[in-house]
């Protein structure tokens, strides 16, 4: 497959949307309604029955909780093709109003601040099916090469209510975890995410699969992954590494991942420690590509190098590495340990997360390979709307910059601070103090400004919340460069380098001209440096 055709086939998968048009349904799923804030939620135990033959998924969510502000009405979430059988509290069924995906549960009194509370919900149905998963949310049901069932499900960004009942909203995650029990068909294995606790034959054709997580877990984190599995096991050091794959990948899949332990080595280098030790770490193949599930990574890169066996930054670089190990591993600390509050800043997980690629390649194969690679993913920016999404709506950006554009964002902040050290031991206190925290774009401006000594609001400002790169507008003559950066923050500032016959110079540019002294034989002798800060440039004629 040639590169325009593969990069092509890539942006397919992410919706460009343009004059989107947000609707009751989208407010409902994606704003802190005073039904939702009123609320903590603590912990979510599921215990489900999932039949393949007939694809539908019955059970209930015990679903706890703190109250903070007294309340006698409730909003969770639940799909509305999904049934509702019946809601108890105190074994007494409440009653609810639904609006569309938006159930409004009511209580028999106000609930006292402070008190704990738990609902049972019960429910029943078809969830929807995913046309192509991860891009779109839903369950996928599929075989393997024998025949076997082979399910799973992926709902980031539609929303966990597709198939389990929840507060459906990034900013609230159970803070003692969960637990998920499910009950599959006799020969089929349910993995999910945290610990395996143990299997029960039920005694009527179907065997229950327990498992326990005890870090909080974003809702669109919690899984199931149905298959005739084998496990393996290895570790590092006192963390579990387990991988669940197909009997028919067995063998291919021990080779393949040995990759994992380098990946662990450089990520907790940079990052800090695992964040979920307690939970383990595993990979689990899956019938669609990948998805970051929290310590039960989904894996469907067809035991291949690259990006399905494609190098997405065009350079050679990106086949020296399986993408969906990396990138979805990767997010265990960017999107599953720190969590944006709304997924209108989903940068904070993508970018970070698109980074971390660059960041295990330079530890594998050096800096020049890593800059190699991050560069040549500027050919995905689109550059046609700000990365940052619209709040409340439950609608991130629509579009790939916070992958790609993000990156090559932190590659400059990089080199804008210019003092690796202090860069690498700035990222990983980044990811250390934010662990288990939701958070939003001023938190992470904010912990950079402070670490690095500069004000960067202008400069996240500039890459975030506007289309356009920077531009970099510069005259040559009499022995002078005259510069200055076009950007749509007035205050925006970045140093840019230059070279001339080879020998590199650095200067720091503000929205307003400024000269240098520049001894230049022959104008061809000067170029501009383009792989170290994301931008633009404009040669301004005498």
């Amino acid at each position: 497959m040639n590169r325009i055709l593969f990069i092509c086939i890539f942006f397919s998968s992410v919706q460009l949307v343009q004059g989107q048009d947000f609707t009751r349904r989208d407010s409902l799923q994606g704003s802190l309604r005073p039904e939702r804030t009123c609320f903590d939620v603590l912990r979510y135990d599921l215990n489900l029955t999932i039949e393949p033959e007939y694809r539908t998924v019955k059970g209930f969510n015990d679903i706890t909780f703190k109250v903070i502000e007294k309340t006698a009405k409730i909003q969770l979430d639940l799909f509305e093709n999904m049934k509702i059988d019946s809601i108890l509290f105190k074994n007494k069924k409440l009653t609810y109003k639904r609006e569309m995906d938006a159930v409004f549960i009511d209580f028999m009194k106000p609930l006292e601040v402070n008190s704990e509370q738990k609902v049972r919900f019960y429910y029943s149905g078809s969830p929807i099916e995913a046309e192509r998963a991860p891009w779109d949310g839903g369950f996928v049901w599929s075989k393997d090469s024998d025949g076997n069932d082979f399910v799973s499900v992926a709902v980031q960004g539609t929303g966990a209510s597709l198939w389990y009942p929840v507060k459906d909203h990034q900013s609230d995650e159970p803070d003692r975890g969960a637990s998920i029990k499910v009950a599959v068909p006799n020969g089929l294995m349910n993995v999910s995410n945290g610990r395996f606790l143990g299997n029960e034959n039920l005694n009527n054709g179907f065997t229950r699969w327990d498992w326990e997580v005890v870090n909080p877990i974003n809702n669109y984190n919690i899984v199931i992954n149905i298959a005739n599995y084998v496990a393996i096991h290895q570790k590092l050091d006192d963390l579990d590494l387990d991988y669940y794959v197909l009997a028919e990948n067995e063998e291919k899949a021990r080779v393949h991942f040995e990759e994992v332990i380098m990946m662990m080595e450089c990520f907790q280098m940079r990052f800090g420690k695992y964040p979920f030790y307690k939970d383990g770490y595993k990979l689990v193949e899956t019938p669609y590509l990948g998805m970051e599930h929290q310590s039960a990574v989904a894996y469907g890169n067809n035991y291949t190098k690259g990006y399905l066996g494609k190098d997405i930054s065009g350079t050679g670089v990106g086949l020296l590495f399986d993408f969906i190990i990396i990138h979805e591993t990767a997010h265990e600390w960017f999107g599953n340990s720190i969590t944006s509050k709304d997924i209108a800043d989903m940068w904070i997980h993508e970018s970070f997360t698109t980074y971390a690629e660059s960041v295990y390649v330079e530890f594998q194969f050096g800096y020049e390979k890593a800059q190699k690679y991050i560069n040549g993913q500027k050919l995905l920016i689109s550059n046609n709307k700000p990365i940052i999404g619209q709040f409340g709506v439950n609608f991130k950006s629509g579009n790939s910059d916070m992958y790609y554009k993000g990156a090559l964002m932190l590659n400059s902040l990089r080199h804008m601070i210019n003092d690796d050290a202090k860069w690498w031991a700035m990222l990983k206190k980044y990811a250390e103090t934010f662990q288990y925290k939701i958070i939003e774009t001023k938190d992470v401006v904010q912990f950079f400004s402070k670490e690095s000594g500069l004000n960067l609001t202008p400069f996240f400002d500039q890459y975030l919340k506007h289309k356009a790169f920077p531009e970099l507008e510069y005259k040559l003559s009499e022995g002078t460069l005259a510069y200055r950066w076009k950007a749509d923050e007035p205050t925006f500032k970045m140093p840019f380098e230059y070279t001339v016959k080879g020998k590199a110079s650095r200067l720091n540019a503000t929205t307003t001209w400024q000269t240098s002294p520049l001894k230049l034989a022959d104008e061809a002798d000067f170029k501009l440096v383009t792989d170290k800060f994301l931008l633009t440039s404009k040669k301004i004629e005498k």
